[in-house]
């Protein structure tokens, strides 16, 4: 089958940075499904794998943990879908990837396509969903919040993948006010179209930001991006036994500054359930069946803002240099031919 892969790690403007390649049809285990891919979508985690992931010696890494596509096969003890259905999910970073013709992926780990989306808009959403439903509910625990106390969420970098469907989230199920950081008129925009109720600039002090909308504290922050620089400042705004979750790759972060407050840590990855074949790994399968009712019912928008043809490498690094420019909003989609 055909794929793209790479050997080594390389910028993306070297011509080997990506390739395309032949492999075998992937071997299925037993609750795998073996996936028709039809579309995928780049994600930074794509990028940083590209840049110094590991590569098995001698062989080519296949990357793409986006996607969605069709069942053509499933494993002895899979269940929950059958040849021809549409699936979207965003598989496990310790496997082959998406971008490639065929991909196996453990059906616990995958959900039911929205029936409203086409492949293209529904690979924008998968990884991007998974991760902001598991921070927002399983490590905030924000479903938990007194609904008659007037609680808060800064989403900072709620213009990208994961922003804009955390406040989307948020907005839909939760009684919270969210606010979502952004500097451009652009991204303003954005940001309050996908659901936040304010927007304050990250540039700028934020607690005087957020005193100037009547929010004198906030219950949650999540961090998507910069957290290690703005550790002060997410300290300074969050209330006593309030909580943080973070999702970025801080090379240090000192969170001493979180103790006076007893303010609780998460780091949410979305590739844990995978990776470690938790006994929560179910749960996946069950917020994307979540998300794509959300999706048909029109309470959650897709977030694809640039579609590339071509599941191939030079599509694919197009989609790459796009990401890593850093001034994406929402995401970028390569559909196969």
């Amino acid at each position: 089958m055909k794929a793209v892969g790479f050997y080594q790690n390389l910028p993306i403007d070297h011509a080997q940075a990506l390739q395309d390649i032949e492999l075998s049809t992937p071997t299925l285990g037993d609750y795998d499904l073996l996936v028709e891919v039809k579309a995928v979508s780049v994600n930074p985690v794509d990028t940083k794998v590209r840049n110094g992931g590991n590569v098995p010696e001698g062989q080519a890494r296949v990357l793409g943990w986006d996607a969605a596509g069709i069942v053509r096969a499933t494993g002895p003890l899979a269940t929950r879908f059958k040849p021809g259905d549409r699936v979207w999910y965003a598989g496990d970073l310790t496997r082959a990837g998406s971008n490639a013709e065929l991909q196996a992926v453990d059906e616990r780990a995958v959900g039911p396509m929205p029936a409203s989306l086409g492949f293209a808009e529904a690979a924008s959403l998968p990884l991007t969903a998974i991760t902001a439903w598991e921070l927002l509910f399983d490590r905030l625990r924000a479903n938990e919040a007194d609904p008659t106390e007037n609680r808060a969420i800064l989403v900072v970098g709620a213009a990208g993948g994961v922003g804009s469907i955390l406040t989307q989230l948020v907005r839909q199920l939760t009684g919270l006010t969210v606010i979502g950081t952004a500097s451009r008129p652009e991204t303003r925009d954005w940001v309050l179209a996908h659901g936040a109720h304010h927007t304050i600039d990250h540039h700028k002090p934020w607690k005087a930001q957020l005193e100037a909308l009547g929010i004198n504290e906030l219950a949650y922050v999540a961090s998507l991006n910069g957290t290690a620089r703005n550790v002060e400042q997410i300290a300074d705004v969050l209330m006593p036994e309030g909580a943080f979750a973070l999702i970025d790759d801080p090379k240090t972060l000192d969170i001493a500054p979180f103790k006076l407050k007893s303010i609780a840590v998460h780091w949410e990855l979305k590739f844990t359930r995978t990776m470690f074949n938790t006994r929560s790994l179910a749960r996946q399968h069950a917020l994307l069946r979540r998300v794509a009712e959300l999706v048909d019912r029109g309470d959650i928008v897709h977030t694809m803002t640039q579609q590339i043809e071509g599941l191939d490498a030079a599509g694919l690094k197009k989609a790459h240099a796009l990401v890593e420019a850093g001034d994406m909003i929402g995401k970028v989609v390569v559909t196969a031919a």
